[in-house]
Order: C-alpha cells, then structure tokens, then sequence
C-alpha cells in the first residue's frame, strides 16, 4: 500500500520535541543520525517536513528512494548532489566504487556544513539537515556510499534524518540493518495516533468537532493511522461523522489499492481473503477455506499457499497457530467487502448461513444475503432476539431487532423494531450507538414505549428533569392491563431514575409495581428486585434489604442477569461494612463478555468495587480499578457512574501527594447543579477530598455545602453509603465553627448508634473528639476516640483506623499530653505509610516533631490481636519464610487460601509485603 503524505499534523510534539533536540545538538558540532520509523501511512514524511520548514532551519538536502529505482545504481546519490554547496553544479557522474562515492559524499557534507557557517549568523548556526525518505526503496548502491560517509563524521554540524517503512525493514541490506541498530544510530518510531489526536487531526483538517466517541472508534477502525484517516475525514460530509454506521467505510484509495492487489493474486488467494471479509475478522482458515468452497467462487486447493500471498499482499495477518485469520485494520476488511459486487456478497453470506451452529450467526447472515423485504425472516430474527434479551444479551438482541428492522416490510413494523434495538443498546450501556438511533426515534410518533426509551437514555445521561418527564409520559400513555410487558419495563426505569435520584421511597414504590407485573425470570423483575433491596437499605430496613437478595434462585441459574444482583448485593454489603464480601460479588459483577450484561451495570460494579479496594487498602488496585473503568466509561459515555469512578483516583491521588493527578479527577468527577445526586455526591466528596489532603478547610465546606441542599430524607444520609458528613464537620471544626461542627453531628451520630454501624462511628469520633479536646472534656475526648477504635479494630478498615488515631493523637498533643500523643500518633504514622498516603505522614512527623518527643512505644508494633486463629497461623509460618504452597501444606488449606489470607493480613496489620510481616513478626515475638 502506498503511503499518504499527510499535511495536518497532530499528535506529535513529543516527536517534533525529539528532532529538536537532536538539531540542538547537531548544532553543536556533534553529528546526529536518526531513523525515523513505522508503519505506511504513519505520518513520517509529514512529521520531517513540518520540522525542517521551520524558520530556523539551515540548508535541506533531500533525497527519497522510489520503487522503480531501486536497481538504478547512484539514484538517491544523485539526488543528494544537487545543491549541496548552496548553488554551485555538482557532478553529473556517480563513481562506480560504494567506497568512492562515500568518501566522495563525505567530502561534500563537509564542504555543505562549512558554506552553511559561512552563510549563517553569526551566532546561529543550525545543522546541514540530510533528509532522506523512503529509505526502503533506496538502491543498495546509494545504501552503501551513505553508511561509508555516515560512519565517518567526526565534528560536523550535520542532521542526518532517513525514513524507513517498518514493513519494508527486513528488504533493506543487512549492511546497512547493522548500521542502523548501531548505537550511533537513533530510533524514533512513529506510533498510532490515539483517540484525541483524531479529535485534533479532525478539526485541522475540516473544522470538524469530531465526537470522543465516534475519535474513539475511527482510531480502532483505522488503526491509528494518520494517512488512513486523514482519508477518511476528506471523504465524508461533515453530518457523516455525527450518525452511527454500523461498519465505517474505507478510504477510496484503498479500496483501489485493494482492488487492484486482489485483481493480480492468485484465484484462491483471492478466494480467501473475499471468504474472510464476509466471516470478518477472528474467523478461522478452515472456515474461510469451507466458505469459498461452498459458495463455488474458488476451490482453494493449497490454503498456505494462499495464506502466504494474502500476507505477502499486506492483506491478512495471522498468529502462530496458523489457524485464526484476521485483518491488519479493520478498514482493510471494509475495502475488501467494499470489493464485492452485491451478487458476490449475496452468495458468500447464503454459503455462510449454513455453516456452524449458532444461530445468530446463521440469521444475521441471511439478514445480509436479502435484497428484499422478508417477513419469515424478520419474525425469525424477532424470536432470537426475545430470548438474547431473557439471557440479558442486550449488544446481540440489538444487532438482531436491527437486522429484522431492516427486512420487515412496512415502516410502522421497522420503527417498532428500532425502538426495540435502541432499548437493547441502551440496557447494554452503548450510549454512542444509542445515542445516534436516538435521533431517528425522535420523531417518531408519540408511544408509551417511545418515552421509555428516550427516559431510559435520559437516565444514563445524567439528565433527571428530562428522564422525569419522559417516563412520567410513558406511564401514562401505558394500560398495564393490556400491556403488562410495556408497563413493567417503565416500572423498572423508574426505579433506577429513583435510584439515581436516591430517592429510596420512590425507588421501593416503583420496585413493587415493577414485580407486581414483570414475569419472574424477566430482566425488568430481577434488576427491580436487586435494587429495592438498596432502596428498603437507604430506608433502614437492612433486614429486608438482606432478604430480597436471599429470594433469587442460585446466581447460575439467572445467567448474564447475576450481574444485576451482585452488584446490588456487593454495593448493599460495602454499606454494610462487610468488605471482603462486597469486593467479590462486585468483582464478579465487572466482568461483561461480548454478546452478554451490561456495560451499565459493569461501569457501576467497577465504581463501588474501587470504593471496596480503597476501605481495604488496596489502593493500588484501586487505581487500576478506576482506569480500566474510566477506559470502559470512554466508549460507552455513561455519565451517570463518572463521578463515582473519578471520586477513588482524586481521593488516592491526593492522599498520595500527587497535588496534580487528584485535581485532574476532581474536575473530571465535576457534575452539573441539575443532574443526579447520585452523580452530585461523589462529585462533592472528590473536591472535598482533595481540599482536606491540601489543608484547605474553607474549600472542603465549599465543596460540601451544595448537598446541605439536596433532599436527604429518603435515605441519602443512610450511615455507610456516602461517608461525606464527617469530612464536613472536621472542616467546620478546623475552621472554628465548633458550635455548628456539633450540632451537625447530632442526627448522624444518633442514627449511625441506633444502626450499630462501627466505621460511620469512627468517622464521625474524629470530629466529635476533636470538639470535645477543644471544650477541655479530655476523659470524653478521650472516651469517644478509645470506644471508636475499638470498635472497627477487628475491621479491615486502615484508613479509617489511620484516621483516628492521627485525630486522637493530635488531640493529646494540644491537651498536653505529649508522650501518649507520640506514640498514638507513630500509630497512624504506620497505617498511613502502608497505604502511601505521604501526605498524612508528613503530618503525623511533624505533630510527633512538635511533642518533642519520639514514640515510646516500639514504632510499628502489630497488633496480631486483630488476627484469626487461621490468620496467626499463617502469618507465624510465612514470617519464618514458608512459601504460600509449603504453608498450605502445612494448614491443610489450598495455597490460594494462604494468598486470600496474607490479603486480609497486610491489610489488618497496615503492612505490604511477606518481608515486612517478617521482620515485624519477629520484633514482636522477641520482645514478648
């Protein structure tokens, strides 16, 4: 394929900054020679151009190999000769030794540095810039003559810059392949483009606002490739880029391209890569092999060597195993599809329908073979997608309502089937796809099932006015008596606008509505059930909330609908201060394969369970939690679980010290004053988080202040679910509003006793007990902090832990008490340098510092007292350097039970590693 010099550049300052520096140092009379490199079409001769069209860029001497030139001794010679003293005629003759002609070339370097000095500032002096592109097309003799010259540059102010095509690497001369991995030598690869230097390229080229979404998918399409999608972009009108199409197009020139290598392979080769294109990538040889037999375009005698000429061709690529064939982009597969005529498609897809087993598979194919309206058909593609949508296959029930949409006869029947699909893709999270299909439905005829969907999209949105009213539209052009389906899904979508809204009467009302009239093994009854279950929680019917998770049959035989129920579960335990268990029912819930769940309830799982991993301390993992979600969360655009996702990393981040990294989540995690105040709370709590890391009280009660207005009374204060009300009074104490700190505290701290939950009373002690020390109450001070330690000691909770007795410790010292608040405070000292959070250690050094005093106590003691029988156990045998197998062996238990417990080890004990256990196990036994 021939490579496209593109114009527009985007993306590569880190590439324009490296040349830079190279020229700074050519400049400096240390010769510099870089290869630059990668794939065709990557942009290589653009990134030299626009670098070497700098103001301040000396003399260019340019050279380029071509394909047609390759044998012709001296060609990129003789292009290099031209002007290479700043005018005068160089030359005409090549001389017929490589040696020659490089001591030859060497000399005219020379001679071309020393008349760009002559001929510059006086105190400028850029580089002789030596420019070379398409190296992989350059005769071998030039080859030779230029690694001759290069290799003897010594003090000359030159840059020398050749352009080689990855592809073409291993064609070149292995003379000047050794040359080039030589340390002499510098690498800069030209990588993909990534989705926001689409956006950039996008807007350079046509004043496009490219939508993140769509930059996201056209990079994928064209694997990054500025050549490919600077096509692209050219090709298409504008609106273009603003629809959902199901398969992208492919450049017209590369469909040309394409074409014209199929029309000179061989007949079988051709076969395959047409057999292919129609299975699409992923497909098997064998497959690909069967389907051009079957449709009688080529009997492919020797697949191999069919194989090797596709590759050969740059058409197809393929693992190891010789078994899996794919495309090297996608857009590739388009122009081969696109290189079908309509009877060559049709044929192919009928031949594919009646291979394999799955019927979806076969039907989408038939779906694609007609040419013609097909009632049978459409019915049929209805029926699979009934039951894709029972096994909560929702990606799969849309491709099939699109496809019988497409077949079904007469509009009013293909509008019922898009409204259908575009409920599928928003129950699947694809909020770009629906998005699009959104636009059509729009103006679509008023309907029950119309104002679901568009409520439901609402929803995911972000947007509770228009959810709102859209659903309550829906209700009310819905007869539950003769549409029970119909009025069950509205049910359902109120209860998660209600749950968005927490709003957890609603969300019990619409709940029992929805199991009222939905069958049992629906979709619409096992995700209301699942969520009323937070709903009776956030009410404080934690018993009832616990049962409806007890009524499911085994989560096996609910299928992709377990998700909805681990995550409702996973999230009710998190509140509930049972950590470990809501980590692994919300890591069972993240998982989402292809064709099964929801992407909308895996963006929610990866929220809360980052939530989990930061009260355990796993921080680390929290973060990776956050980023693979935020990368989920980046195709699928659902704004409703941004926040939670960004609250994690700006909260870890700032704790962490990274001042930048944690302002950079607060703002992503910001929410709009009218959106949900499930999107309201994290989004207050991550710039309150990172105010309070950065000592900036008056910003935590900024950030705050905005949920004092929110409606709390239908379980938005529920001790467990938003631990924000201890943040908010801290800062009022810090800020000297103590009177105000405490009447604050009152109805929190009431309803956090009457629920027994221990880690909401340890949050709300810190401010309590601070109140206490500054009214000179020290014995209650000291009682609440004592009582609050104790109990969440057995809790796998260091933050919270750390928390208080950084509180405490405090406390001590400005009551007085010097010693006791030294060594308290080493013990927060331990427990926040486990977790990394320097921030706090730095504080706790300095309180300690202002004592005048060091800990007494042995710094960093374990408290193996918080240990189970099992978990002393293990921790005896690793600290004597048992391995996780030979400790198992030991104990009877598998050795991935010994890593479950050493988890739960470190995180109780507020250490990191085998080593660290080690050395404090032995402290503690010699010194007991």
């Amino acid at each position: 394929m021939t490579e496209t010099k593109t114009e527009p550049l985007a993306g590569r300052s880190a590439e324009l900054a490296a040349l830079a520096a190279m020229a700074g140092a050519a400049s400096s009379a240390d010769p510099q020679i870089a290869i630059i490199h990668g794939a065709a079409g990557m942009g290589k001769s653009s990134l030299v151009e626009h670098f070497v069209s700098r103001p301040a860029t000396g003399t260019v001497l340019r050279a380029a190999g071509t394909r047609w030139e390759t044998s012709v001794d001296g060609s990129v010679l003789a292009q290099l000769q031209r002007g290479y003293d700043g005018g005068s005629t160089a030359p005409s003759s090549v001389p017929a030794d490589p040696a020659e002609a490089g001591q030859l070339l060497l000399a005219r370097l020379r001679s071309a540095c020393a008349y760009a000095a002559a001929h510059g500032a006086d105190t400028d002096h850029p580089p002789l810039v030596v420019w070379i592109d398409d190296v992989q097309w350059a005769d071998e003799f030039s080859l030779r003559a230029l690694v001759f010259a290069l290799r003897r540059l010594d003090a000359e102010r030159v840059l020398v810059l050749l352009a080689v095509r990855d592809e073409q690497w291993g064609q070149l001369p292995a003379g000047f392949r050794e040359f080039a991995g030589s340390a002499a030598v510098q690498k800069l690869r030209l990588r993909p483009m990534v989705p926001e230097h689409v956006v950039s390229l996008a807007w350079s080229v046509r004043a496009l606002e490219l939508p993140a979404p769509m930059a996201l998918r056209l990079c994928a399409h064209a694997g990054g490739n500025p050549g490919y999608l600077l096509q692209l972009l050219q090709e298409q009108p504008d609106d273009y880029w603003n629809q959902w199409h199901e398969h992208l197009p492919a450049p017209l020139r590369l469909r040309d391209e394409v074409e014209t290598a199929l029309a000179g392979a061989g007949a079988a080769t051709r076969a395959l890569v047409q057999a292919a294109a129609v299975l699409e990538s992923g497909c098997l040889l064998a497959d690909a092999v069967a389907l051009a037999d079957a449709a009688g375009t080529d009997s492919i005698q020797d697949p191999l060597a069919a194989l090797d000429e596709a590759r050969a061709l740059g058409l197809l690529k393929i693992g190891a195993d010789l078994q899996v064939l794919n495309f090297p982009y996608p857009l590739l597969r388009a122009a081969v599809y696109a290189s079908l005529t309509a009877t060559e498609r049709a044929a192919l897809h009928r031949s594919a329908s009646t291979m394999g087993d799955d019927e979806g598979e076969q039907l989408f194919h038939l779906a694609a073979a007609a040419a013609l309206p097909d009632i049978g058909l459409a019915r049929q593609l209805d029926a699979y997608a009934a039951h894709q949508a029972e096994r909560g296959a929702w990606l799969s029930a849309a491709a099939a309502l699109l496809r019988a949409g497409h077949v079904w006869p007469d509009a009013t029947g293909r509008q019922q089937r898009l409204l259908q699909a575009l409920d599928a893709l928003v129950a699947a999270g694809d909020l770009p796809r629906a998005s699009a299909y959104a636009q059509q439905v729009a103006g679509f005829r008023p309907g029950p099932l119309k104002e679901a969907v568009l409520g439901y999209l609402a929803v995911l949105r972000g947007r509770e006015t228009e959810a709102d009213m859209q659903l309550d539209k829906a209700w009310q052009q819905c007869n539950p008596a003769s549409s029970p389906d119909i009025a069950a899904m509205i049910c359902q979508r109120r209860v998660l606008h209600a749950l968005a809204a927490q709003n957890g009467a609603d969300l019990v009302l619409w709940a029992e509505r929805a199991i009222e009239l939905a069958p049992e093994d629906s979709p619409a009854f096992i995700e209301s059930r699942s969520i009323m279950g937070l709903g009776l929680a956030g009410l404080g019917r934690i018993e009832e909330a616990h049962a409806q998770y007890g009524k499911f049959p085994s989560l096996k035989a609910l299928g992709a609908q377990r998700q909805r129920v681990q995550l409702g579960r996973g999230w009710l335990l998190l509140a509930q201060d049972e950590h470990y268990l809501a980590r692994d029912q919300l890591a069972a819930a993240v998982p989402t394969e292809y064709h099964l769940g929801s992407g909308r309830i895996a963006q929610w799982a990866q929220g809360w369970l980052a939530r989990a991993e930061f009260e355990l301390g796993d921080w680390d993992e929290a973060l990776r939690t956050v980023e693979r979600g935020l990368l989920q969360q980046e195709r699928l655009q659902i704004q409703l679980a941004r926040p939670l996702l960004h609250l994690t990393a700006a909260q870890i981040h700032a704790l962490r010290g990274d001042a930048d990294k944690g302002a950079l989540h607060r703002d992503a995690a910001r929410a709009p004053a009218d959106s949900y105040a499930i999107m309201q709370l994290p989004a207050a709590m991550a710039a309150a988080f990172v105010a309070e890391a950065a000592a900036d009280y008056e910003g935590v009660l900024r950030a705050l202040g905005p949920l004092l207005q929110l409606d709390r009374a239908n379980g938005m204060d529920e001790p467990g679910f938003w631990p924000w009300h201890d943040v908010y009074a801290n800062a009022l104490v810090m800020t000297d509003r103590m009177a105000e700190a405490a009447d604050f505290l009152v109805p929190h701290e009431e309803l956090a006793a009457k629920r027994g939950h221990r880690t909401v009373l340890a949050r709300l002690a810190v401010p309590r007990g601070r109140i206490l020390g500054a009214e000179g109450r020290l014995d209650e001070a000291r009682a609440v902090f004592e009582t609050s330690l104790a109990g969440i000691k057995d809790l796998p909770t260091p933050y919270v832990r750390a928390r208080g007795n950084f509180a405490y410790g405090q406390m001590l010292r400005r009551a007085g008490q010097r010693r006791e608040a030294a060594d308290i405070l080493a013990r927060a000292r331990d427990l926040y340098l486990a977790l990394g959070a320097s921030v706090y250690v730095e504080r706790c050094d300095r309180e300690i510092q202002a004592s005048g005093l060091q800990s007494t106590g042995r710094r960093g003691a374990l408290d193996f007292s918080v240990l189970t029988a099992q978990e002393i156990a293990v921790a005896r045998l690793v600290a004597e350097g048992r391995t996780n197998k030979e400790t198992g062996l030991e104990l009877f238990i598998a050795a991935k039970t010994v890593q479950y417990h050493l988890t739960r080890i470190y995180s109780k004990l507020g250490i990191s590693s085998r080593s660290e256990l080690a050395a404090r196990y032995r402290a503690e036994t010699e010194e007991g």
